[in-house]
């Protein structure tokens, strides 16, 4: 399950595309935003000195303060599970679910209006609830471990934006799944499922080009000479049409990362400027080539595919579950079917429960993609030390445990273990002894 944060914002789709459907990223999930080291050595985004790529890099121990944060996180994505699932019975069985129904109804009169004022009275209440927590898990905590830049005002601005494209963007999206309750209570959760595809595209295709500019400023890149090698990279990719943007994410957080954004026309790697400023040219080279990797292999349309398969498998658990619950707790509840408005915490109950339980599935296949973008990332440049130091300096800048254990990885951890990535960044080098390459077949001369 996600945290509780996530969890009573978005509802039960947003919740869904929210973890099924996110782009990969390049850093490894930690729980927090890496961090800028000093200056590097080898100099910044336009090179430096030679780099020998056949040059081992050592995994670095982590230091006492990654372990103390490493522990405490674990602490808190714990009890962040437990918060989910208390605030969400909460307003099952006080009944507070039920009397928001009410109000929605005498506000909005007809039935898509008064699901909408129910989606904003039960976000804007959760969003309430959960400030506290909110406040010191992404702002107080961070700051207490050197992790971010931002400025109260930032965090709160940022806050209440999110409030706002979740208020207007909800009622949107969840009329689909409670219009098919109510039409066909049976197979509701099949049909829902197959008609939130297209929402899930639409999400990822106007994403990177309305919602993420709310938070932050995007840009071309400034460094011209970079841009220019990154996209003879893409060039030799197979990529047409791609763009490169610099976003300034130094201006609230001290993050080194790159991702990709978009599918069809707005696809898009971003860089922030913090990971420009923080790694050299090699290094950053392999960057791209990671996110590169991930359109070539085709992952964002496999997250899109799993995501859909994995709505529908959530929607059935919720439809088998729910009857059994409300056959308990009707009355207390207030409603006695998911066709009411009023269900909404229970089936964001539901199918938390089942996200938690497939977690460990679900994160398999993300870290598989992302094992082979690094491969991808590896044929293409050939940096096998310039790939490993980019690790190691996520892995400081992040306070990340290099080899964290088996229950983190299968259930937090997005990306293999930042360990591993440096092994395999050392390792992987079948050019060098003639064998061929895996994707070698997808590059252009």
């Amino acid at each position: 399950m996600v945290g509780a944060r996530r969890l009573v914002s978005w509802g039960v789709l947003a919740l869904t595309i929210a973890r099924l459907t996110a782009l990969p990223t390049l850093a490894q999930d930690t729980g927090q935003a890496p961090r800028p080291a000093a200056a590097d050595v080898q100099g910044g985004a336009a090179g430096g000195a030679a780099v020998d790529e056949t040059e081992i890099v050592p995994v670095p121990p982590p230091g006492e303060q990654a372990l103390r944060f490493h522990r405490s996180g674990n602490l808190l994505w714990l009890g962040d599970q437990v918060w989910s699932i208390a605030m969400l019975v909460a307003l099952l069985v006080t009944g507070f679910s039920a009397r928001m129904r009410d109000w929605s109804q005498r506000i909005g009169r007809k039935w898509f209006f008064s699901l909408g004022v129910y989606w904003i009275l039960f976000t804007v209440v959760t969003t309430l609830v959960d400030l506290p927590r909110a406040y010191y898990e992404e702002f107080v905590r961070l700051h207490a471990y050197g992790l971010s830049n931002q400025t109260f005002h930032k965090w709160l601005t940022d806050s209440l934006t999110t409030l706002a494209v979740v208020c207007v963007a909800g009622p949107l999206v969840i009329w689909v799944p409670y219009l098919l309750l109510r039409k066909s209570p049976a197979r509701w959760w099949l049909y829902s499922g197959m008609a939130l595809v297209p929402f899930i595209v639409v999400a990822n295709l106007i994403a990177p080009i309305w919602i993420a500019p709310l938070f932050n400023k995007f840009g071309p890149m400034q460094d011209k000479r970079l841009e220019a090698r990154i996209l003879m990279l893409a060039d030799r990719s197979g990529i047409t049409g791609s763009r490169v943007f610099e976003v300034d994410k130094s201006v609230d957080t001290k993050t080194t990362n790159a991702y990709v954004a978009g599918v069809l026309n707005t696809k898009r790697i971003v860089l922030w400027d913090t990971i420009i400023a923080r790694m050299n040219e090699p290094e950053l080279l392999f960057v791209t080539g990671h996110e590169m990797g991930h359109y070539v292999l085709g992952h964002v349309w496999q997250a899109i595919a799993l995501s859909a398969v994995l709505i529908v498998a959530s929607f059935y658990v919720a439809y088998r579950a729910a009857a059994r619950v409300l056959a308990r707790h009707a009355g207390r509840f207030g409603f006695s079917t998911l066709a009411d408005t009023a269900s909404l915490p229970l089936l964001l109950l539901l199918t938390g429960l089942f996200s938690l339980v497939i977690t460990p599935a679900q994160l398999a296949f993300s870290r598989h993609v992302e094992h082979e973008a690094d491969r991808f990332g590896l044929e293409i440049t050939k940096t096998n030390h310039s790939a490993a130091t980019a690790f190691v300096k996520l892995q400081t800048d992040a306070l990340a445990v290099p080899r964290p254990g088996l229950l983190f990885t299968l259930w937090r951890a997005s990306h293999p273990p930042l360990g591993e990535r440096i092994d395999f960044a050392n390792e992987y080098h079948p050019w060098r002894t003639g064998q061929p390459l895996v994707y070698g077949d997808r590059f252009k001369p």
